[in-house]
């Protein structure tokens, strides 16, 4: 820690410019990287939830660890495809953007959510982070981790906030109408595969593997992804609509989000390699007044 402040004082003296120019400098060595543990996270984690089902169908897997095991492999299932949304694995027009593509829409099938809406409206949460009428996750905004989990529950109702969904606003605003009914269509596939399985006598499955997982999936990345970096005192801005925490379960049981100012000032930058960004960047963005004291 002391180390810590003798370097922040050391960077009083620096411009603005100056310490963005360093900044810049640090993320650069952590950018174009291809996140191979992304990857067979992604893809792992994908097969692994398609395997529990005859697992657990046919007996050889007990129901109650399919739950545990498809909870954890719902709340998993995001952040790949948020890698992809950041075109991560490869730019348009490079060799690998199908590879970029196919992790995008493949791993979050668990969630229901499809990859073009979750990277449409999740671009417009980095344009407007915190801003309460633009910010499409701001419904996750509350004072208390109990408001948090209250809020992500409202959030899965057909009207949160007694309104219309902050997604269906943002797209509507960007002019992708069209990812609405895409949704829509997610939505109904999915219920008609609950009612099947339920009518050929595998509803207890259905509940245990993706119903009930689907909901403590979301609510776990709510909580972690959307509400702890930005809540509850966050404000707007390239060094205040984030900040630095220190979980009680650790980095990676709260989705590597404890470094998640490093993803909003350089999106690009791998999950993985964060840390080790927000180590090296830290004393220049506790001079440019970030919120960065807790880790």
């Amino acid at each position: 820690m002391e180390r810590t402040m003798d370097i922040t004082a050391d960077l009083t003296d620096k411009t603005e410019t100056e310490l963005r120019a360093m900044e810049r400098a640090i993320a650069k060595k952590h950018l174009d990287k291809f996140p191979y543990l992304s990857l067979c996270w992604g893809l792992g984690n994908f097969i692994c939830w398609l395997s529990m089902w005859p697992l657990v169908m046919t007996g050889v897997m007990p129901m109650w660890l399919g739950l545990v095991i498809a909870s954890i492999n719902v709340a998993a299932s995001y952040l790949p495809s948020h890698e992809a949304q950041h075109s991560i694995f490869a730019m348009p027009g490079k060799p690998l953007r199908w590879l970029n593509e196919l992790v995008g829409h493949l791993t979050p099938i668990p969630l229901v959510m499809p990859f073009r809406v979750l990277r449409a409206t999740h671009l417009e949460h980095h344009k407007y982070a915190n801003n309460p009428e633009l910010d499409p996750d701001y419904g996750i905004h509350a004072d208390t981790a109990w408001g948090a989990v209250w809020a992500s529950i409202q959030w899965r109702q057909p009207r949160p906030e007694g309104g219309e969904h902050r997604y269906a606003q943002s797209l509507k605003r960007i002019g992708r109408e069209d990812l609405i009914l895409e949704s829509v269509v997610f939505e109904l596939v999915y219920l008609a595969i609950l009612i099947s399985l339920v009518w050929t006598g595998f509803a207890l499955e259905a509940f245990f593997l993706w119903w009930l997982p689907r909901h403590i999936g979301i609510t776990w990345l709510h909580f972690y992804l959307a509400w702890f970096p930005h809540n509850p005192s966050c404000g707007e801005g390239r060094y205040s609509d984030t900040r630095s925490f220190k979980s009680k379960v650790g980095n990676i049981v709260s989705g590597g989000m404890q470094y998640h100012i490093v993803h909003h000032l350089y999106p690009r930058i791998p999950l993985v390699r964060t840390p080790a960004a927000y180590r090296e960047m830290k004393p220049i963005l506790k001079t440019m007044g970030a919120d960065v004291d807790a880790i």
